[in-house]
This record gives C-alpha cells, structure tokens and sequence, in this order.
C-alpha cells in the first residue's frame, strides 16, 4: 500500500477552551508531518480575526505549512484582497478561496457590496497577485445550491482556468462517490489535483446533520452500523475502521494526497494515518 501525503484542517478557537483543544490537536497531529494544514473562516466572516491569529501562530511558531481560508463574505474586493496581503506579509502564501457560507438566519448568499461575485472571481483576483498558491473547494455530491454533479464540475473548471492550483473536495462517505467524480473531471479536462476530503465519523448522528447542511449523502446502511456500533460502545472502533478502508481503496485507485477535516478532535484522524502508514516524523518543536 503507498503512503499517502496527509493535510489537515482546523477550527480557529473562540475562547480560552477551544485554544488548548486546538493546540492539543497540533500537537497531535503535526508529528505526521502533514503537507499543509489549513484553518477556516466561520460562517458569514465571523472567524476572521481568529482566523489570522490562529494561521499566524501555526506557521512563526509551529512551523507548519499553514494555509488560510478566504472567501468572499461580508467585506468589499479591496477587504479581502488587503487580509490576503497580510497573510503574504507574515509569510502565509496559501490559501483555500471559497465563496463561503452566508451569515447565519440570512438564507441564501448575496453579493456583499463592492465585494467578490463568488469564488472564481476571488480566485482570479489572487491569481493576479502572483503570490499565492490557491487551493479550492470540489464538491463530489451535488453542492446545496446546484442542480447536478456536471454543473459542480463545470463550475471547478471555471475556478482552476481563473488560477486555481489544487482542490480539496467536501467529505463523502463511499469511495465510489469520489471515483465517479474524478473520473467526471477528467472527462472535462480537467488535469489538476483533486484531493478527496475525509472526515472521519466522531459522532454519527452529529454527522448526519453535518452532512445534510453540506449535501453529502449519509448512506442507509452506515446509519444502521453506527446504531449498532453505539448499542455496543464499539462506535470509535467502527468509525477507524471504515475510514482507513475509504482510504485504503483510494490510494489503491491511485490517490496520492488526502485531507482530513478534523474538527479540532484527533484521535480517529491519528488512528486513520496509523493504520495507513502515516507515522510520527518526529517531535514537534517550537520554531519562537
């Protein structure tokens, strides 16, 4: 089995709990020698600050290839463009562009004033800037607003012609749904990397939710596994175990990269990259 090249997302903290369950999980995870990490934006913009500290930290002080979320919510062109400055002056040169979510209790997106149209506008405008490397959001099953897989395809396509230099897709839950898509991409031309999103099941009926929101398919047969699995206190266990076989057979279709989304919990992430032969590199160090 090949070894696989492993990113990792995580949350920015919003109090004093949240940073050290957040540290707790760098220092968990970073040892596996991660190719990136990346830290997200909250709905609406509403992480940006912590956003900016949290990449800051990881990058002067941990080390670590740390790329920031971006997205076109709640600030004009010259707003966002000038916070990508600013990740580029502290040295931060990648970052994942996303349209992002709208502010909570406000529906649909709209268009902040003076601000980016959505993501393929960001994505050209940084692209322009020549100091980025750009990575997307890819969307295996239908994006919410979307009526079909082709039109997430054709929309990727748009994003890699404005700039874009890599894709990390929405979490999926059977192997075929990320096959079927790439197969699609490739069929429209599309020679980038496309890198499958993996989120390991934490707690199944808060995935369920989770998992609706983002337009990924919660098959029948994994809801009656995990209710077993919960009946038996066997949940963590079953949850390792489907996932590095998801991964398995990935890396058997010639997947080389995988990002897990880690939801600033650990341990089933750290056990998935164990059993694929993801291993410590060595002792994480401060860089201050």
């Amino acid at each position: 089995m090949t070894t696989p090249a492993v990113s990792f997302e995580f949350f920015p903290p919003k109090n004093l709990e949240a940073s050290f369950r957040l540290w707790d999980t760098v220092n968990v995870l970073a040892p596996l020698n991660p190719r990136f990490v990346s830290v997200t934006y909250g709905a609406g913009g509403t992480t940006r600050d912590l956003t900016r500290d949290a990449v800051a930290t990881l990058h002067k002080h941990m080390g670590l290839n740390t790329a920031a979320h971006l997205t076109c919510v709640n600030a004009t062109k010259e707003e966002t463009l000038a916070i990508a400055d600013g990740f580029a002056e502290a040295g931060v040169t990648e970052l994942v562009a996303l349209r992002g979510d709208p502010p909570k209790g406000e529906g649909a997106f709209s268009v902040y004033p003076g601000g980016f149209a959505n993501s393929v506008d960001l994505v050209e405008a940084l692209a322009q800037t020549g100091k980025f490397t750009i990575r997307v959001g890819a969307y295996p099953e239908p994006h919410p607003e979307s009526a079909e897989t082709a039109a997430d395809v054709a929309y990727l396509a748009r994003k890699f012609q404005a700039g874009a230099d890599e894709a990390l897709t929405q979490f999926f839950f059977e192997t075929d749904t990320f096959l079927r898509f790439r197969d699609a991409c490739v069929k429209a031309g599309i020679d980038k990397p496309i890198v499958p999103g993996i989120m390991p099941i934490e707690n199944w009926k808060g995935m369920q939710r989770f998992a609706k929101g983002c337009g990924a398919n919660f098959p029948a047969w994994l809801a009656e596994a995990f209710e077993k699995a919960d009946r038996d206190e066997r949940a963590d266990l079953l949850a390792t175990a489907l996932c590095t076989e998801m991964c398995d057979k990935l890396l058997a279709e010639g997947v080389q990269d995988l990002h897990f989304y880690t939801l600033n919990k650990p341990e089933l992430t750290r056990d998935v990259c164990h059993a694929l032969g993801v291993t410590p590199q060595g002792k994480l160090e401060n860089v201050a």
